[in-house]
């Protein structure tokens, strides 16, 4: 079994195992031997993002034993890093938070078994960096608004962007703020331009939380 398939198995077993799975579990257990580390992110475009800067630093995380698992939110964390980290099956583990979310990877992390934890900088000894609002809004701050929109109208989309920056709701907001929001409006949109905006960044301007991260694999 190629290792890409063998880890996009694992994701979904670890998937079906958080959420009560028990023949997922079995599964979980068994591709368990073809892992050594988890990155736990709290949805699918900051895998994509995480993949992306891998990928452009000639990194092949999943023949490398390292998988990406993207937890449906930050609340969850407590329980893929029970099942996951040293309670349960002993995985290395590591991450990326939203700033807004510090306080359930540090309650969710310490009751998984990784040991007190209540400052930013025990997540960073732990593996887990935070993002200043999120990984999007660090992306675009990066690269800058104007690059992200040549990105955008590389995807086709500028024409819908301007759209969406006309509706009433959106008019008061700052660019950066309307591309975000843009590209959250559906979840396909929002995994894609994950990699979009990372196979866009000059390798000298990745942001912290995300290099950091990366460096650390």
């Amino acid at each position: 079994m190629k290792a890409v398939e063998t880890m996009e198995r694992f994701r979904t077993a670890v998937a079906g195992w958080a959420a009560g799975d028990c023949r997922a579990a079995d599964s979980a257990l068994a591709l368990a031997q073809n892992v050594h580390t988890v990155i736990l992110v709290e949805g699918a475009s900051d895998a994509a993002a995480v993949e992306a800067l891998a990928e452009r630093r000639g990194m092949k995380l999943d023949a490398g034993g390292v998988a990406t698992v993207p937890m449906g939110g930050a609340t969850n964390v407590a329980r893929y890093a029970g099942l996951l980290g040293p309670s349960g099956l002993g995985l290395q583990l590591a991450g990326l938070c939203d700033a807004g979310e510090e306080r359930f990877f540090m309650r969710g992390l310490e009751r998984a078994g990784l040991g007190p934890c209540t400052t930013r900088t025990g997540l960073e000894r732990r593996g887990f960096h935070v993002c200043v609002a999120g990984l999007e809004d660090e992306l675009i701050r990066a690269l800058g608004a104007p690059a992200v929109e040549e990105i955008i109208e590389e995807h086709c989309e500028l024409r819908s962007f301007r759209l969406f920056q006309n509706q009433p709701a959106q008019r008061a907001r700052s660019v950066e703020r309307q591309l975000r929001r843009f590209m959250g409006t559906h979840s396909g949109r929002k995994i894609s331009y994950g990699r979009f905006l990372v196979d866009g960044l000059d390798l000298a301007r990745v942001p912290a939380p995300l290099d950091q991260l990366v460096s650390s694999l």
